[in-house]
């Protein structure tokens, strides 16, 4: 076991004493025994979440599906009805807040398919010239309003090859632009109803608190732009932010985020600091290397194997053609991309003939058919915690993995760079044709940075339909009644019937893990509220703080809603204290409705360490670390709050 999961486990293991000795002390002190057991549920999910356990989804299960159990062995400790009927259980799975959540992820990427972002990132150059102070405004503008009605990391991650783009062509460091985008894509989801997963959910929470309260408490649904001028003031604040303050808080780092179409060596040489080239070598008959293995000789000699041609003429390049057990062969040419001085010592050690130029890959291997890549490895994407090994990478994805920047270290071959578990942001130098890296566009377990390069837009000529079911879906939620995930699936579906997509990149669009998340700790929702533990939680904060004027009171719990989004999902965060929100609310004399709106705010200020998946995502390509958050992220922290709490009184 290596010092750094012995830590963990030691954290593990003190938090789990910590949190089951505060769930010992509930005994005492809870009205009823239902209080007490969802309590304890409740330290439970936050002790998963903080912990990470397991994946905050299977955690969610894990608690529904325990929540079900306590129908079967409640009876055993005297508790006479089960915190949630077993017949509503799984009623998240067909809640407004999840259909609606899976139409805008399939909405974007409709937008996506077709290549909107291009003619937006055109027209940002066109207007924004190459001075910061008018791009960054231009760019965070933007997002934001993108971010508005789609999930704020599609819009960021629909944006990053746009950012790439704007960086190369106006020589402006990447790390000045991504942040600034990342932080108003987050912003951009609170002007909307549909802009973030909290506010999808909030108004099914406050519809689940309405059934506790007396008629003359309960709250009405927000509509669409109910929450705009709070929205738009934040976006404002942030824009305004980088604009006057951006110079002393963005950091200057050499990201690993390539110019467009830069496919020469020139551009790692300067920012890794590798001087790799192509290569095309002979493997004679009396080599050593025949027999050995591509697994034998890569790591040990320093290079990367891109193609092969056996002496019958067959030639391998690209995905499912080379694999790091193909053997080697008298006669085989190898395509190889390495320093000079490391394929200099390759040969000669192995005694191989190295040509002047490239004789049999010059077609397969030229800068219209394949280059060196840079793409990032997304929060959700199914290939965390894999190594390049693991997944088979050059074999399955056609990528040749050739250096890994995390947290602001480059690691390259010979690091041992294809066995380390691959982390949310890490960024893969890789070695690829076009016509693979073309279909990592579309695979939700990639961002492909590298934004231009040889190949033809998706479907361009459905443009026209994607912009068209997207305004349908927005005059549907603007202009009737009808409930909005019936509203948006009708603009989802309209991109499948009309061509935009295929039923398979629909499905494939949503991501299932927020879904299964957010549907799994609806009913943990329910059984708060039920059994009064929201109640008597907030009738104990009431204690706690004495008598304060309500807007102290509706600002700790914006404080509370800030850090619990910064150490677990901000859907977990919303689901926890909106019904704390609510009774507490209830029991100070102030409107429900604004303490719950407030908690599905603030669980947008998540800027101050890169755990929200936004930041996660943009943590690589821009080459930042830590300290970098903080140092911006701690600012707009506070500006946020102060914003917030400010207009919500001045609009409510």
């Amino acid at each position: 076991m290596s010092t750094l999961s012995k830590e963990a486990l030691i954290k593990r293991l003190i938090g789990a004493i910590i949190f089951i000795a505060a769930g010992f002390s509930l005994t005492g002190a809870v009205p009823t025994i239902e209080i007490a057991w969802v309590s304890s549920i409740l330290l439970l999910t936050i002790y998963l979440f903080v912990f990470e356990i397991v994946e905050v989804d299977v955690a969610a299960i894990c608690i529904m599906v325990l929540l079900g159990l306590t129908s079967l062995v409640g009876p055993l400790f005297g508790i006479e009805q089960p915190f949630v009927p077993a017949q509503h259980l799984f009623d998240g799975f067909a809640s407004n807040a999840v259909i609606s959540i899976v139409a805008v992820m399939i909405i974007g990427k409709g937008l996506d398919k077709t290549g909107v972002m291009n003619v937006v990132a055109g027209a940002i150059l066109k207007h924004g010239g190459t001075t910061e102070k008018r791009i960054i405004p231009l760019i965070s503008t933007t997002v934001a309003i993108i971010s508005s009605f789609m999930q704020n990391v599609g819009a960021a991650a629909l944006f990053l090859p746009v950012v790439s783009r704007i960086s190369a062509r106006s020589g402006l460091p990447l790390s000045r632009l991504l942040m600034p985008m990342g932080f108003c894509a987050i912003l951009g989801g609170t002007v909307t109803m549909v802009g973030s997963s909290p506010l999808i959910l909030l108004n099914d929470l406050m519809m689940t608190s309405n059934q506790a309260l007396p008629p003359g408490q309960k709250m009405s649904a927000f509509h669409l732009f109910s929450v705009a001028p709070i929205g738009l003031a934040l976006v404002a604040t942030g824009v305004i932010y980088f604009m006057l303050f951006g110079r002393f808080v963005l950091p200057t780092t050499k990201s690993e985020s390539s110019p467009v179409g830069s496919n020469t060596m020139s551009y790692f040489q300067d920012i890794y600091g590798i001087d790799y080239a192509l290569f095309e070598v002979v493997v004679p008959s009396d080599s050593p290397l025949i027999g050995l293995m591509l697994d034998d000789v890569e790591g040990s000699s320093h290079i990367r194997i891109i193609a092969t041609r056996r002496a019958d003429k067959e030639t391998r390049v690209g995905p499912g053609a080379l694999a790091r057990d193909l053997g080697l062969e008298a006669g085989m040419v190898l395509g190889i991309l390495a320093s000079p001085h490391d394929v200099s010592m390759f040969v000669e050690k192995y005694k191989l003939q190295k040509r002047a130029g490239l004789e049999v890959f010059g077609e397969v291997l030229a800068s219209t058919r394949s280059g060196v890549a840079e793409v990032v490895i997304p929060p959700g994407s199914q290939l965390i915690g894999k190594s390049a090994r693991d997944v088979w990478m050059r074999k399955t994805f056609g990528l040749a993995m050739v250096g890994l920047h995390r947290r602001g270290e480059t690691l390259r071959e010979g690091d041992d760079i294809r066995n380390l578990p691959l982390e949310a942001g890490d960024t893969l130098v890789v070695h690829t044709s076009w016509e693979a890296l073309a279909r990592l566009e579309s695979n939700r377990d990639f961002v492909v940075v590298t934004s231009e390069y040889p190949h033809e837009e998706t479907r361009p000529q459905k443009v026209g339909y994607a912009l068209f079911f997207f305004l349908v879906a927005l005059g549907l939620v603007l202009f009737s009644d009808l409930r909005l995930s019936i509203s948006l699936l009708t603009g989802a579906l309209g991109m499948v019937l009309s061509g935009v997509m295929n039923i398979d990149e629909a499905y494939e669009a949503v991501s299932w893990k927020t879904v299964f998340l957010l549907a799994s700790l609806i009913p943990l929702g329910m059984a708060v509220e039920n059994t009064g533990t929201a109640a008597w939680i907030a009738q104990q904060t009431l204690a706690v703080l004495g008598d304060v004027p309500v807007w102290v009171l509706q600002s700790a719990l914006a404080v509370l809603a800030t850090f619990f989004t910064l150490v677990m999902s901000n859907v977990g965060a919303t689901v926890l204290l909106v019904p704390l929100a609510v009774n507490l609310a209830i029991a100070a004399g102030a409107d429900p409705a604004v303490f719950a709106l407030t908690v599905a705010i603030a669980t947008s200020n998540s800027f101050l360490i890169p755990t929200h998946q936004v930041n996660a995502l943009l943590m690589g390509p821009g080459g930042y670390r830590v300290p970098d958050f903080m140092r911006a992220g701690g600012v707009m922290t506070v500006l946020f709050l102060i914003v917030m709490m400010v207009m919500m009184n001045l609009v409510f």
